[in-house]
């Protein structure tokens, strides 16, 4: 995983566990790698892994059994959703309205586009 300076990494690792659940990769009430699996795969700190779990948590998107592990919540995906989607709101897309502005471009004319880009990734 690269790492962006931009942002803090428990937050870019967030990011990561929600694509996950988003793709349905790790699914709802499925055990997730541990503390320390996620930080070998990442090559990160355990204590990073154990700071993004905690937040995770916080959000509702994970949930820990003690001495089992940690899973994926029953309402992972809303969750997850939210969480993303207000983070690209604040952080994301202001900058691509801007850019948008000064290119004098509707956003109209990004529907095709997001439609084409949606068929050829997910369909």
């Amino acid at each position: 995983m690269q790492f962006r300076e931009s942002q803090a990494i428990y937050l870019q690792i967030a990011d990561y566990v929600c694509e996950k659940i988003l793709l349905k990769e790790w699914k709802v009430e499925e055990r997730i790698p541990s503390v320390r699996e996620l930080a070998v795969q990442l090559e990160v700190n355990p204590n990073t892994v154990m700071r993004t779990y905690e937040f995770l948590q916080q959000q509702e998107i994970i949930y820990n059994q003690r001495g089992i592990g940690y899973f994926v919540s029953p309402t992972a995906i809303k969750n997850a959703q939210t969480y993303r989607k207000n983070d690209f709101v604040e952080k994301d897309l202001p900058q691509v309205f801007r850019t948008m502005y000064l290119l004098g471009m509707d956003p109209e004319e990004l529907k095709p586009r997001f439609e084409k880009f949606k068929k050829q990734h997910f369909a």
